[in-house]
């Protein structure tokens, strides 16, 4: 392995790189450049941010391996459309989260929590232990007594990532850190503090997954964890 000493040249063109990479990700998935348009040339980025040519080309590579844009000899470099983008990159979830109106992006998420995060209840329902429920009660409470909207949102985030680590299936770990680090982050801009309204319902609806899981309840830990979802996007939508 080798070490870069900080503020070697090595290590500013690698923050120079991820600065590049960071601002022409959130423009193009703003749509400042919408799918199939060219982005500028490499001079004119060099002249637009500072950098030389050699950040440019790796900043340019990045955002190629996230499959957002695609060179072509003497043509250009153009934006790929968004179904061809992966979604799963943390940087590209994190571009859309900071999105003013996440739109489709914000449905797209909750869709997908639908296909896993119910079976993952289940699983964990046939998995858990004494302690694995106690530390899912712990965040129950955690919900129910939450004094501000972070608190409340890293309670829920926790909540959610532990039933997914009790399903046993370290895909599911995977995937669902990625979509619940891009849910949390969506929480966090939101305005307003309705969740004060609601966050005993909310509570008490996460203790009946919990209840469910240290009962061994596969299916009912399936439909409560289905309800929670299912409620939460009703009311992010009715308040977006």
């Amino acid at each position: 392995m080798t070490i870069v000493a900080s503020g070697s040249p090595s290590a500013r063109a690698s923050n120079h790189t991820h600065f590049v990479v960071d601002q022409m990700g959130r423009a193009i998935v703003a749509g400042e450049y919408p799918p199939d348009t060219m982005i500028p040339l490499d001079p004119d980025l060099c002249e637009m941010f500072d950098v030389s040519r050699t950040v440019v080309r790796e900043a340019k590579k990045t955002l190629a391996a996230k499959g957002m844009i695609a060179s072509k000899a003497k043509v250009g470099t153009h934006v790929r459309p968004s179904d061809e983008w992966n979604m799963f990159d943390e940087d590209v979830l994190r571009w859309h989260t900071s999105v003013k109106s996440p739109g489709r992006f914000y449905d797209e998420l909750f869709e997908i929590r639908l296909i896993f995060e119910p079976a993952a209840a289940a699983s964990a329902a046939r998995r858990a232990n004494e302690v694995d429920c106690d530390r899912l009660f712990a965040l129950c409470d955690s919900l129910a007594s939450a004094a501000s909207r972070a608190d409340f949102a890293v309670a829920d985030y926790e909540f959610h990532h532990h039933v997914l680590k009790l399903s046993g299936n370290r895909f599911l770990q995977s995937l669902g850190d990625m979509v619940q680090t891009a849910l949390y982050s969506l929480f966090l801009i939101e305005t307003g503090e309705k969740f004060q309204e609601v966050k005993a319902e909310v509570a008490q609806n996460h203790r009946a997954i919990a209840r469910a899981i240290a009962s061994g309840l596969p299916e009912a830990a399936h439909t409560a964890m289905l309800k929670v979802i299912t409620e939460g996007h009703d009311r992010t939508r009715a308040t977006a």
